[in-house]
């Protein structure tokens, strides 16, 4: 259901502030229709939403309850009968706007009231102001915002609408007034201990929607705040990933997509593209096309990100492998090695192996089984087979230097 089907609005007139409901325009079988809470005779108005709401429990027959949205807006809460600061019009003060500027706000907030007032007139019957709107096209202007007031001819006509408006407003307000009907408490049988309870039942409902819309904020907020920047780069958009290496003393910078469970990375013919630094990496590609990357559809929208300087290489932390002191580590024994760091280590070189086509690391792995149960053991394979490590370590160690070396081979620069 839409929220606006049915609005419950403050409209201020003579004799003061005053609440119903207002269904805005709906179609139904063909025909455009229009409404406000009423009976056969009148619009109803009421002093508070307290005794609004009062009256809609009471029973009492209405022309709204024929409304295809009237069942869905009488199951929402209490505070369904409480307008929105957006939906409180003030009639009768209208020619004080038309006294100041043509502002966005101004114009905005006149020609809500243009609009309720002419439904008003409408269904309510009241002749002089359904004469008025229908004689004036220069109201309607006033839909189009405050931009069409701008410069010295709309500044003119701006005028020429608070000149129609200050001639015949008072005469459109008093229609307005006798067509409607302001409804006390005993017009509709309801004593003050009902129209306590139905404030206390309306703040109530205004209470828990500022909690909901609380939790919704705080929720968003965290949301935000755990949000990963990276989400939001061209890298992530473009489905291609910076990647920093820190391997044997130095650091590089290449990149890298998947094409499904298949790793590509920023190369040809199985020699991977390394930088030195993410500048060199970014000038590169702006020249350089002579890669398997450059064959993917998003790549031209990194190029084109580059070229107007726009394109800055962050790399994520789950693209970032750091070698440094495995070597070492593994030396000293099973204890000393962070498996984790070993784990992204070893996924680096599969892939890189992977992407080659080449078949070297397996091959190796395969003429030293003993390297490989430490490795499947290290990593929490179960294909170690019962094995475990033990002293020297030495030959574990440079086993791994091995698997290094292999990687380092692939790349362009070291």
């Amino acid at each position: 259901m839409s929220t606006r089907a049915i609005v419950p609005v403050q409209l201020s007139l003579t004799e003061g502030d005053f609440y119903t409901l207002w269904a805005p325009t709906w179609k139904e079988h063909g025909s455009e229709w229009q409404a406000f809470l009423g009976d056969d005779a009148h619009v109803l108005l009421f002093r508070s939403p307290a005794e609004l709401l009062t009256f809609l429990d009471s029973g009492a027959a209405h022309d709204l309850t024929g409304h295809p949205e009237w069942e869905a807006f009488a199951a929402r809460p209490a505070d369904r009968v409480v307008p929105a600061d957006d939906d409180a019009y003030d009639i009768v003060g209208a020619p004080a706007l038309l006294a100041e500027r043509a502002s966005y706000l101004n114009v905005s907030e006149l020609a809500g009231v243009f609009e309720v007032t002419s439904s008003l007139a409408t269904v309510a019957d009241a002749e002089d102001a359904v004469i008025f709107f229908a004689s004036h096209s220069v109201l309607r202007n006033v839909e189009r915002g405050s931009d069409h007031f701008a410069g010295d001819e709309g500044a003119s006509e701006w005028n020429g609408v608070g000149r129609v408006v200050l001639s015949n407003w008072n005469k459109v307000v008093a229609s307005l007034d006798s067509a409607v009907r302001v409804l006390d408490a005993a017009d509709f049988d309801a004593d003050d201990a009902q129209i306590t309870d139905a404030q206390t039942r309306i703040d109530a409902a205004v209470a828990a929607a500022q909690e909901a819309a609380e939790e919704t904020r705080r929720a968003r907020e965290a949301a935000q705040q755990a949000a990963d920047p990276y989400d939001s780069s061209p890298w992530a958009a473009a489905g291609i990933d910076p990647v920093k290496i820190s391997i044997q003393g130095k650091s590089l910078y290449t990149l890298r997509t998947y094409l499904g469970s298949r790793p590509v990375f920023l190369g040809r013919y199985g020699e991977i593209f390394t930088f030195p630094s993410t500048k060199q990496l970014l000038r590169w590609m702006l020249d350089n096309d002579e890669h398997e990357l450059a064959e993917l559809a998003t790549w031209q929208d990194l190029v084109t990100s580059a070229t107007a300087g726009e394109l800055i290489v962050s790399v994520h932390r789950d693209n970032s492998y750091s070698f440094t002191g495995l070597t070492e580590d593994i030396e000293k024994g099973p204890e000393s090695v962070d498996t984790e760091q070993m784990n992204r280590a070893y996924e680096l070189m599969a892939d890189a192996a992977d992407w080659a086509a080449d078949d070297s690391l397996n091959s190796y792995l395969l003429a030293n089984p003993r390297f490989q149960d430490y490795l499947s053991y290290m990593l929490g394979s179960t294909e170690s087979s019962g094995y475990v490590p033990s002293r020297p370590y030495t030959d574990k160690a440079e086993g791994w230097k091995a698997l290094e070396d292999m990687l380092i081979k692939r790349f362009s620069k070291f």
